[in-house]
């Protein structure tokens, strides 16, 4: 995993492929989460109740390590597989296509299908802007109240940033860092002779 960057969309585009009567809308999405995901598909489901099919793609997190792809009763590998492809081949993650189809009445057959699908992906990606983004890491540490101060410089030098804090028994912080600054974050962390064996650091990715 020594890659620092990743591309994906912005916000949401559509595309649209015809062939022997079929309608092949296409709607490409940013996202982050599987659930945003669901949310999507059960959204567009309903705004076209009357497609005889609802094939998706999806590929998530910045190291493209969740994925998944779906033919809803198209032969199989014949839709989610070519939308997958479109996905892989502009090397894109945190993206959902779903392609829905519109029957129209003549069967395309195995290879048409696969292109039918592969080029409505490919026209809801036309429409939209691939971006490059820097992966971040986050890593919860845990810590008394007595090493919060030092703590808190060193996230502040590293240009880390906190995104979530909770007392108990101990102090603990999540905090987020460019995977570009976390070498050098953790290394602070680890050698600080005021830390030194006094903080726990548990990555969360």
């Amino acid at each position: 995993m020594f890659e620092t960057n990743y591309k994906s969309i912005i916000g949401h585009s559509e595309g649209v492929f015809r062939d022997k009567g079929s309608r092949f809308l296409a709607f490409a999405y940013y996202v982050e989460t599987e659930n945003e995901c669901k949310s999507v598909l059960e959204r567009i489901k309903k705004e076209h109740p009357k497609a005889n099919h609802h094939c998706y793609a999806y590929r998530l997190g910045p190291y493209k390590n969740i994925f998944r792809w779906y033919d809803d009763r198209e032969p199989s590998n014949t839709a989610g597989r070519p939308i997958y492809a479109v996905i892989q081949s502009n090397d894109l993650t945190n993206i959902l296509i779903v392609v829905v189809r519109y029957f129209g009445g003549t069967l395309l057959g195995v290879p048409g299908l696969i292109q039918a699908y592969r080029s409505a992906a490919e026209a809801a990606i036309e429409q939209n802007t691939i971006i490059e983004k820097e992966i971040e890491e986050e890593y919860e540490l845990q810590m008394s109240f007595e090493e919060m101060a030092e703590v808190m410089k060193i996230v502040k030098q590293h240009k880390a940033t906190l995104t979530q804090t909770s007392t108990a028994d101990t102090l603990t912080l999540v905090v987020k860092t460019k995977k570009t600054f976390s070498d050098h974050f953790l290394k602070a962390l680890t050698e600080n002779y005021l830390l030194k064996e006094k903080i726990k650091i548990k990555a969360l990715f």
